[in-house]
């Protein structure tokens, strides 16, 4: 498991993920109202595939809802694109989510 921490005078935002073997995937990604619109998010997805870069993750994936439509312009910009849908997957309110995956490019050796 792997939780990243954006921080600025207090936590700002969080991403926690988890690899197994060639795949990885973004449990969860949270940016607080006033610090929103900074790139604290894209700097926090970024951080998190290049670890899974160095651990030999090759794809990762993960759930948005389906009317979260800046988060799935974020992930977009990273190269994830739709490879299905979760009928009625969230509560409060029951929403489908939109299943992402990005190919994470090989790092290469280190010197």
């Amino acid at each position: 498991m792997h939780v990243l921490v954006a921080e600025d005078g207090g936590i700002v935002g969080y991403v926690v993920g988890r690899a197994l073997l060639d795949q990885g995937e973004i449990l969860n990604l949270g940016v607080t109202l006033p610090a929103r619109r900074r790139g604290i998010g894209a700097a926090l997805v970024r951080r998190l595939l290049a670890v899974f870069s160095t651990a030999g993750v090759r794809e990762a994936f993960l759930e948005v809802r389906e009317s979260n439509f800046a988060a799935q312009r974020l992930y977009q910009s990273f190269g994830f694109h739709d490879v299905g849908r979760r009928s009625r997957y969230y509560r409060r309110p029951v929403e489908d989510a939109v299943i992402l995956r990005a190919a994470i490019p090989a790092v290469g050796p280190v010197a």
